[in-house]
């Protein structure tokens, strides 16, 4: 270790990050060989890169952005059953996966756990995961397949992933067979003078890399490997905290394979004009999802000859993609995005800060800015009632918290 260590110092001072050994001598030995490991992995010259980023105005964009086509699901007429059909052969011969991103922990929701594990309250006190997998069961039942089903865990949550599934016996799946786990990139934390930070335990403060990670995550894991060794051409990446996602929809496998695209998306009508969610779009003639924030009152009011909303389908973080398109998209890393945070961490003279305001930065990737890969792409419209009910805030909030998810569950279900 000691080898180890003088080649660490060594590469440490490079980057003028000495400091991340100031603790170094306190920690115990298993400790110490995590802190060298964490720094050895480390891309340092991507780190400074994306400090100077932080320091960079940001520009007016002028790109030329213009409204995206989409299908809407219940109105396709005689096209609903075509598609449906061609959907439903592939599922029946084993081509489609599933992926759920399940990195996130429950501290919005006031609860202490990986955020798959947490009860919405209905009557089954049934978890998320098990919700979800009771759907993914439902439809292989139905099309005499079992589908295989990707998790994606943290850092943070793996062990207790792992754990609350072990307890569960994986809901009747079989791990290793049908069932994988695997575990979201990281990056680390820096302060404002581009220091990275050592967190309360003596080790680097990671940070998810956001859910645009989920490329390079599945390919680096063996993942993308593991679908191609199971048959598995199609898979759908959704969110663990969306009770009603369809995962296995027939008519949108039917679109994208009609249609030859390597990836179709579901969205559904904005609330209103002005609600806080990323549209789909064609920035500079490629698929896009824009921000709330880069649309202009004018754009998110405008409407077409029919009156609907020429800005008004959603992202609502439900994908279909081939295993080829994760492939490519996999092999490099998207661009990222700064956030600024609250973050405690261990100072140069080994004392706990704890800030009041935002103090660090973590980046992240956003999944759909890999969409501008592909030249086309199909977008479903469905029935927001049907099929979105994330679980994100507090009941106290009162939009999106497990009072509304439980209501529209509950109602569709019929239960």
């Amino acid at each position: 270790m000691e080898q180890n260590l003088e080649e660490i110092k060594a590469l440490l001072k490079k980057y003028n990050q000495e400091h991340l050994l100031n603790s170094y001598d306190l920690l115990d030995n298993n400790k110490k060989r995590e802190l060298l490991n964490q720094i050895k992995t480390i891309d340092f010259e991507l780190i400074s890169h994306l400090y100077d980023t932080t320091k960079q105005k940001k520009q007016n964009c002028s790109d030329e952005i213009t409204p995206m086509e989409y299908l809407d699901k219940y109105k396709l007429g005689d096209k609903y059953k075509y598609y449906e059909n061609i959907g439903k052969e592939a599922i029946k011969e084993g081509k489609l996966a599933a992926v759920t991103m399940a990195g996130g922990q429950g501290t919005r929701l006031g609860y202490n756990g990986p955020k798959g594990t947490y009860d919405i309250g209905l009557d089954s006190h049934k978890s998320l995961f098990e919700l979800l997998c009771d759907e993914l069961k439902e439809q292989g039942k139905k099309y005499g397949v079992t589908i295989p089903w990707f998790i994606m865990t943290s850092r943070e949550n793996n062990k207790q992933t792992l754990e609350f599934f072990e307890k569960n016996k994986f809901f009747g799946y079989q791990k290793d067979k049908n069932i994988f786990f695997f575990i979201q990139g990281e990056l680390p934390m820096i302060d404002t003078e581009g220091k990275i930070l050592i967190g309360e335990d003596g080790l680097i403060k990671m940070a998810a890399d956001g859910h645009g990670g989920i490329y390079e995550s599945l390919v680096k894991t063996g993942m993308v490997e593991k679908m191609k060794q199971l048959g598995i051409e199609w898979v759908f990446i959704g969110g663990v905290d969306n009770c009603l996602v369809k995962m296995v929809d027939p008519v949108l496998m039917g679109v994208a394979i009609d249609k030859s695209v390597t990836v179709a998306c579901k969205s559904v009508v904005k609330a209103n004009p002005h609600e806080k969610v990323g549209v789909f779009c064609k920035r500079n003639g490629r698929p896009n999802v824009i921000e709330y924030s880069e649309i202009t009152d004018e754009m998110a009011e405008a409407k077409d000859k029919d009156g609907e909303l020429l800005y008004g389908e959603s992202h609502i973080l439900c994908n279909l993609f081939s295993v080829e398109a994760i492939e490519r998209m996999g092999s490099e890393p998207l661009p990222y995005h700064i956030a600024y945070k609250k973050a405690k961490y261990i100072d140069k003279n080994g004392d706990l800060v704890v800030p009041d305001s935002p103090n660090a930065y973590k980046f992240e990737a956003f999944l759909f800015d890999a969409f501008g890969e592909v030249d086309d792409m199909a977008v479903l419209r469905v029935k927001r009632e049907e099929e979105f009910a994330p679980v994100k805030n507090a009941d106290d909030v009162g939009v999106d918290c497990p009072k509304t998810a439980r209501e529209l569950y509950k109602k569709f279900y019929n239960i």
